[in-house]
């Protein structure tokens, strides 16, 4: 059985390889949504000798199944936002430590100790609505921070505004994480200049605004917060583990996580990198739900694993996954 450590201390790829084909085995045997979408793919252990095998489950079976491979209890539900009336997507969660254990391993891994920065967040589309993965962990992270300016701001700019420039006085290692457009909306009314800082966007408009490309977005913040990047950090609601850039929009993973492309045509043939193609996971921090998932993001990946996003499939675009229907 593949333990919390196995997870979190791969040390290569044949690592990560190994310990792939074994979360596959249980979750072939164990995850009755994902065991039947193999099936009908033909798709069975004895088939998948590496990781390019594997079968990748169509992340819109976590918005009409329950994707689970344990049979503890629900600990926690998360749930995606969406428009009023539209099916959200779900994942349930038996035990929570793993994902407290994946964001706060790949937080250090990127970042270093969270208790050396002040972790503000700007994220109202996010608060305004309970089951985010996403204000768990910020939350979980403004706690372990054990900094008393740590803190969420919803609409009260002028106070995070003020906070930032007391903080950059004290030259305090801070980070700011903020969806899109609530990080616009504070550099509309407030001009800063922050060599303490780091900001991160987690992507977005959340209806509140025109979508623009990465590019404009990233170039507006860094001029108005005075930065010469801007972070990102790319996760779902059907993830256990993030991916973060540190500027320019390149990604990259925490060692238990791996990004795929797959032919936009073919939806079961993975590429080779620098083709742009549909991006597929492999997070192990998953194990007690799906760890293979096939997203509908669109995206690139490079020789050294690094992986960029480029926009989103529409429903029109989306071949080869008609076994989605059954």
């Amino acid at each position: 059985m593949i333990s919390k450590d196995d997870i979190f201390n791969i040390k290569s790829d044949a690592e990560f390889e190994t310990i792939a084909l074994e979360v596959f085995k249980f979750q072939f045997q164990n995850n009755k949504v994902y065991r039947s979408f193999c099936d009908l793919l033909y798709k069975h252990p004895a088939d998948v000798k590496k990781i390019t095998d594997i079968p990748f489950l169509p992340i819109e079976f976590f918005k009409s199944r329950e994707v689970v491979s344990s049979s503890e209890p629900i600990e926690k539900t998360f749930s995606s936002s969406g428009t009023t009336g539209s099916i959200t997507s779900k994942h349930l969660v038996t035990d929570i430590k793993l994902y407290e254990e994946s964001y706060l391993n790949a937080f250090k891994h990127f970042y270093g100790n969270i208790e050396d920065y002040v972790v503000l967040a700007l994220l109202p589309s996010y608060l305004e609505r309970d089951g985010s993965s996403l204000i768990y962990m910020v939350n979980d992270l403004i706690e372990k921070s054990k900094q008393p300016e740590s803190g969420f701001y919803l609409n009260n700019l002028e106070e995070l505004a003020e906070t930032l420039k007391t903080l950059e006085a004290k030259k305090q290692k801070t980070l700011l994480i903020g969806v899109s457009f609530a990080l616009l909306d504070l550099v509309e009314q407030y001009q800063l200049n922050l060599k303490h800082t780091t900001i991160m966007e987690t992507g977005g408009m959340k209806g509140r605004r025109k979508e623009i490309i990465r590019q404009e977005l990233h170039q507006i913040l860094q001029t108005g917060f005075g930065v010469s990047e801007i972070h990102s950090e790319y996760g779902m609601t059907e993830l256990l583990s993030q991916a973060y850039s540190k500027g320019n929009g390149v990604f990259e993973c925490p060692p238990w996580m791996k990004i795929l492309t797959r032919d936009t045509e073919d939806a079961l043939t993975i590429q080779t990198p620098n083709k742009t193609g549909g991006i597929n996971v492999i997070d192990l921090a998953n194990k007690n739900s799906c760890s293979f998932i096939a997203t509908q993001d669109l995206g690139k990946t490079f020789d050294n694993e690094q992986f960029e996003i480029i926009g989103r499939f529409d429903n029109s675009d989306i071949r080869g996954c008609n076994l989605m229907a059954l």
